[in-house]
């Protein structure tokens, strides 16, 4: 009998650690995930436009970001660099979220415009960024 009584509180303590070790896990889960998300707003993208810039399928993000997945070291590593966010702070949410400013993806993608157009186009659109500074300006002045 006393075997089972020692199986029976053995088994017990078990189930309790686990329990324990389920919702921390959890909850680590749950901040990271909210980070991920937070990233993501700080520059104004989609689940989709997030994931094309690390390069990873937008299901597998998705899936990091509403936290029923938990990140893997590559998907850290690709926004931490991409995006210029301290991975400690991503993975523990201490210290500086950002490792130095961030990026201004809407500046690269009118790179990425630009770049994709003939010569005529260009001069075109750099005319008419010229036309919007000085709009711009006399606004400002009001």
């Amino acid at each position: 009998m006393g075997n089972l009584t020692d199986y029976i509180l053995f088994h017990t303590d078990f189930v309790l650690i686990l329990d324990i070790l389920m919702y921390y896990n959890n909850t680590e889960m749950s901040e990271i995930h909210t980070r991920l998300k937070e990233i993501r707003k700080q520059f104004n993208l989609s689940i989709r436009e997030f994931s094309k810039e690390i390069y990873v399928s937008h299901s597998l993000y998705g899936q990091a970001e509403y936290g029923t997945r938990e990140p893997n070291d590559r998907i850290i590593q690709l926004i931490s660099s991409r995006f210029n966010v301290s991975k400690k702070w991503i993975l523990t949410g201490e210290g500086d979220m950002w490792t130095s400013p961030p990026p201004d993806v809407r500046l690269e993608r009118i790179l990425e415009i630009y770049n994709m157009v003939d010569e005529t186009l260009k001069e075109c659109l750099l005319d008419q960024s010229k036309i919007l500074l000085k709009i711009y300006r006399d606004k400002k002045e009001d």
